[in-house]
């Protein structure tokens, strides 16, 4: 009888255990780490006092999600866009703090939605080179500048890789640099950071942007497949927070503030670490 009750104390014991949806689940992990573009303010940009880390709108964000789940987030700088990318493709860092929605990431990451903002994204030029502009076809013939690995949403990447000519380099400020010393005739960039960055280098007298925006894309926070602590408890407690926060305005709040804070940093250039 002895035996018998003990093997039954224990099925029952594996039995509650292996219950989908318990907090025994979420308790895998308590820390997690994300990454991001680092020349992406006001959502995301390397802290002058900590350039190790990522602060911004988006890292706010996180932040804020983690205190509700009980987690901590960290947002750290690993690189370059395109290598931060890789980090979280590869499981060694759990997630992108903003990516648009493009096929190839699917294959590598789960996306929280809603998405948390939606950021247009346009042809930069330099003054007294601008062209006609009011479509894609409009860029044809015409070598381009962008970011290596960078999106602009699925529908204008499959129209680029067709039938346009962009070039690739690491980094927003590259690609601005190519652009004023003619190399290149534009470059596809979002509105918002673009600016940020070119008064950030003193460029912003020399570049123009040309209307219609390329395209408007949502931000969404990604979680990677080889990522440990991708399990559905997280998956599903991410989303509802997210959809909490975007239906009380939270993004747009933060959104403001780091405004504020990028513009009061630019005010102190020798905290702000070379890129």
């Amino acid at each position: 009888m002895l035996e018998r009750g003990f093997l039954q104390s224990i099925l029952l014991f594996l039995g509650v255990a292996l219950l989908p949806g318990l907090s025994v689940a979420a308790g895998k992990c308590e820390r997690l780490v994300a990454t991001g573009n680092p020349e992406y303010p006001p959502y995301l940009w390397r802290d002058p006092q900590n350039p190790q880390q990522l602060i911004g709108a988006n890292a706010d964000l996180l932040k804020h999600l983690g205190k509700e789940l009980d987690l901590v987030i960290d947002v750290i700088y690993t690189g370059p866009w395109s290598r931060a990318q890789d980090e979280v493709r590869t499981g060694r860092v759990d997630l992108i703090a903003g990516a648009f929605l493009t096929l190839p990431r699917l294959e590598t990451m789960d996306y929280v939605h809603p998405a948390f903002f939606f950021t247009p994204s346009v042809v930069w030029v330099r003054k007294g080179a601008e062209f006609p502009y009011a479509s894609w076809a409009d860029l044809h013939g015409r070598t381009g500048g962008t970011l290596v690995n960078n999106s602009f949403g699925q529908q204008f990447d499959t129209y680029a890789k067709a039938n346009l000519r962009l070039e690739s380099v690491p980094s927003l400020s590259q690609a601005f640099q190519k652009l004023l010393l003619g190399r290149t005739d534009y470059v596809v960039y979002e509105r918002f950071p673009g600016l940020a960055l070119a008064e950030t280098l003193s460029m912003e007298d020399d570049l123009l942007v040309l209307d219609p925006p390329v395209s408007s894309e949502g931000l969404y926070l990604t979680l990677s497949h080889n990522s440990a602590c991708n399990d559905p408890w997280l998956r599903g407690q991410l989303a509802k927070k997210m959809t909490e926060s975007v239906a009380a305005g939270l993004p747009e709040v933060l959104l403001q503030n780091n405004l504020l804070l990028w513009k009061e940093q630019r005010v102190q250039p020798a905290s702000v670490p070379n890129p």
